[in-house]
């Protein structure tokens, strides 16, 4: 499992490219047959990704988490971005297709997961953070969920977000969850943008060409820096650091929270004309 510590922003004023890429940039997520996990000193949250062929069971390294198994005092969020996948929760199963989500609470003990098709293998994308209490796993699709569409072409940033893992929808101690997609002929995202004091959230983009690319905006607002990033890769954002990020052409989006609160509205907007 990789390490990531806190950053500093004062330090991260100093970082150049490669020092912001090593800190923030998550890649390689999805290698066949292989778990990839990297565990955030941010608010202790765990991104990976998973392309199983044959089941692949979850399991980490007690010495890093704690405990006896992953989810004794963790949950964890779901989203496959890729073909049809079963996952084995305690013995049910759970088939997830494109962009279905799913949610295991703590306590769970064995997560086993797999592809329907070993040929269109499903790539799962997962967070996972401490948890204070058990709540039931439960699968979402996008048609469970209630789409919420913001922007516009004017902006070029008209989008849809669907709200998967909050207190509206299904419940968690303080996983919040979602996926964002932009329609086409439009490429910015959470512009104008904003910060979250009081939570972590880390943002992986995918569903674009891979000789494309997202600009991602991160840093103080008043010290903003950016980071490029492929199709299937993901970043941290601190809570110090805006997130907000322009494509050479349209994508999707999973962003995910976790903290001291679960309110979606809960951020400190930035005023575009204050950055710099």
């Amino acid at each position: 499992m990789d390490i990531r510590h806190a950053v500093h922003p004062e330090q991260a004023r100093t970082f150049d490219t490669e020092e912001l890429r090593k800190s923030f940039l998550i890649q390689e997520l999805f290698s066949p047959g292989k778990i990839r996990l990297v565990y955030s000193y941010y608010d202790r949250l765990i991104v990976g990704g998973i392309q199983p062929a044959s089941p692949l069971k979850l399991e980490v390294d007690e010495r890093i988490i704690g405990s006896k198994y992953l989810l004794e005092r963790r949950e964890m969020g779901i989203i496959n971005i890729g073909g049809e996948g079963i996952i084995k929760v305690d013995g049910s199963d759970y088939t997830l297709g494109n962009k279905d989500a799913l949610y295991i609470g703590a306590g769970v003990q064995n997560v086993t997961l797999t592809s329907a098709n070993e040929n269109q293998p499903a790539k799962y994308y997962l967070l996972c953070a401490p948890a204070h209490q058990n709540y039931p796993t439960t699968k979402i699709s996008m048609q469970e969920s209630e789409p919420l569409h913001l922007g516009s072409d004017e902006q070029s940033n008209r989008r849809t977000i669907y709200k998967f893992i909050h207190p509206d929808g299904v419940r968690s101690c303080q996983l919040v969850m979602g996926l964002t997609i932009l329609a086409p002929k439009n490429v910015w995202n959470t512009m104008p943008t904003h910060t979250h004091e009081r939570r972590i959230e880390a943002y992986f983009y995918f569903d674009f060409p891979k000789d494309d690319v997202v600009v991602h905006l991160m840093g103080q607002p008043s010290e903003t820096r950016h980071l490029i990033l492929r199709s299937e890769e993901a970043v941290l954002s601190p809570s110090w650091s805006i997130h907000s990020g322009v494509g050479t052409r349209n994508y999707s989006f999973i962003w995910g929270m976790a903290g001291e609160n679960q309110a979606f509205t809960d951020m400190d907007d930035v005023p575009t004309a204050s950055l710099r």
